[in-house]
């Protein structure tokens, strides 16, 4: 993985667990459990069709407070693996930054977003 990528991911999750005051150990790694409750109970069905679902259903549970419980998992980095360039991931980081705006906007009942009902 490259350095920059690294630290954005770093950088990311530091943010995100301090907008959620959860201590995750990461949130980009793309695998997640959820139990039959926690579907049933958030709006899935109206985040994006791209990597930031899965920060946004993470803040979907956050909203309800939904338990939310790490799996730990390898992850490897190697040249077949998928990986987005530069660019996506800036609009990427960019997205989650705007969702994390959102979700407190939301939480302090300044803007309702429906997402998040």
């Amino acid at each position: 993985m490259p350095k920059w990528k690294y630290l954005a991911n770093i950088f990311l999750t530091a943010f995100e667990n301090a907008v959620f005051y959860m201590y995750l150990t990461e949130y980009h790694s793309g695998f997640r459990a959820y139990s039959r409750k926690y579907l049933e109970t958030v709006k899935y069905k109206l985040n994006s069709d791209d990597f930031v679902f899965d920060s946004e259903i993470i803040a979907q549970g956050v909203v309800h407070n939904m338990r939310i419980k790490e799996i730990p998992i390898q992850t490897r980095y190697f040249k077949e693996a998928s990986q987005i360039g530069f660019w996506r991931s800036v609009v990427y980081g960019l997205s989650i930054l705007k969702m994390l705006v959102k979700f407190k906007l939301h939480k302090k009942g300044i803007k309702k977003f429906r997402m998040f009902r």
